[in-house]
């Protein structure tokens, strides 16, 4: 019997998170894994306000301005006034954009094999379920949290 402890799931998600990090280098990638969770949930919310993408990316507006400076620069995405509310940003992806998360993409694949090499293609298969489902509850709960309380 292995007397060696086993983290709990959350820790070993997190050591698991650190490797593929760790593994998944800008020169690979093409760019930062920030900057590719940003342009993929771009690429899945068209025109969303810059407000919006500060609580999605849990960061300050000013370390995502500096974010969207780096990606604007680079010609990833755009940004223009909301024609509704002049005071509000709306971030596009742009087509360069959208072929950086292709590459991207395709590197993290190599990353992926390599981190995941120990389970089968069922078992990588039941993990991405668990993993989409689990993020999709925590999504919702933090919405949830984010409602006001009903006024009476």
């Amino acid at each position: 019997m292995d007397a060696t402890p086993t983290p709990g799931s959350m820790a070993a998600l997190t050591r698991l998170a650190k490797v593929v990090y760790r593994r998944s280098n800008d020169v690979e990638l093409g760019i930062t894994l920030r900057q590719l969770v940003t342009l993929t949930y771009l690429r899945d919310h068209e025109g969303v306000p810059q407000q919006t993408l500060c609580g999605v990316m849990h960061m300050d507006a000013s370390n995502l301005v500096l974010l969207l400076n780096d990606l604007e620069r680079l010609g990833f995405v755009s940004r223009q006034r909301d024609p509704e509310d002049r005071r509000r940003h709306l971030v596009e992806l742009t087509p360069p954009g959208r072929r950086a998360i292709a590459h991207a993409e395709h590197g993290l694949e190599s990353v992926e094999d390599d981190v995941l090499g120990a389970l089968s293609d069922k078992e990588r298969e039941t993990f991405h379920r668990l993993l989409t489902k689990a993020l999709q509850g925590a999504v919702a709960a933090e919405r949830a949290d984010a409602e006001p309380a009903p006024t009476r």
